[in-house]
């Protein structure tokens, strides 16, 4: 009887999480007018979530480039394919590494930050002084952070696979010798603009949402102490990065099983 009531306490637990986190998604889903209306808010948190991930994004792009390049050449001589290098890259790129691979390090750069940043808010009792003085600090602080992770990931996405293509041009065409015209000509004609470029786009946005919101919520419900914030910081790295791959999952069966 003790393991049954264990199980029921929690069930009920998750339970209220659930519910607690689906009412908080829809409210910041229903300040979206209000959150243009303080632009400026906006503008600075673009400008902490996007610039400073700016330079991880970009060098692991030019690597991943690199390693497409190499391991695509060695596979594609094998067929004598080795001038669809060029789409080979690309198509990895827009379809699967370029939201996946930045959306991780969007997490573990960005998600970390804000959950820390909302967590010693809550542990010095500034969120606490907001409501104190009739300031929402759900409108205040937490809807500018999460629209700006919303417009950024896409721009961050986009440059990891352009830093990403450049990558492979370097080593197939410029070490390794492929022909350049065959490159950017295989993936100019094999690469759609919707099938593969759009979805790799309606990707990206989801995964800047859900790591996003992830990230705040725990750091909205950490328990108010350096142990509770430190806690709730290493779940948002787990809990994004797991809900990045199952998503994943779930929009190539549904984009790309035609």
């Amino acid at each position: 009887m003790k393991a049954v009531a264990a199980l029921g306490l929690w069930t009920r637990r998750q339970l209220v999480a659930v519910g607690q986190a689906s009412a908080l998604f829809v409210r910041l889903l229903g300040m979206l007018p209000a959150t243009l209306g303080r632009f400026h808010l906006l503008k600075d948190q673009i400008h902490f979530l996007g610039n400073y991930s700016l330079a991880i994004i970009a060098v692991s792009g030019l690597f991943v480039g690199f390693v497409l390049g190499l391991q695509g050449y060695y596979t594609l001589q094998r067929y004598g394919s080795a001038e669809a290098l060029g789409l080979l890259v690309a198509l990895s790129l827009l379809r699967e590494l370029g939201p996946v691979v930045t959306a991780l390090l969007f997490a573990g750069r960005a998600g970390t930050a804000l959950t820390a940043e909302i967590g010693l808010m809550k542990a010095g009792e500034q969120l606490s002084a907001m409501e104190m003085m009739a300031v929402d600090p759900v409108k205040r602080i937490l809807a500018p952070r999460f629209w700006a992770g919303f417009i950024v990931m896409p721009l961050l996405a986009a440059v990891f696979s352009a830093v990403g293509v450049m990558g492979g041009w370097l080593v197939g065409v410029a070490m390794i010798g492929v022909d350049g015209g065959a490159f950017w000509g295989q993936m100019q004609s094999g690469v759609d603009w919707w099938y593969d470029l759009g979805n790799g786009v309606i990707k990206s946005v989801v995964f800047g949402v859900a790591v996003t919101f992830v990230a705040l919520y725990q750091g909205y419900t950490a328990k108010p102490t350096p142990e509770g914030v430190s806690r709730a910081t290493t779940r948002t790295v787990v809990v994004a990065s797991l809900a990045v791959l199952a998503l994943d999952f779930l929009l190539t069966a549904s984009m790309f099983s035609i």
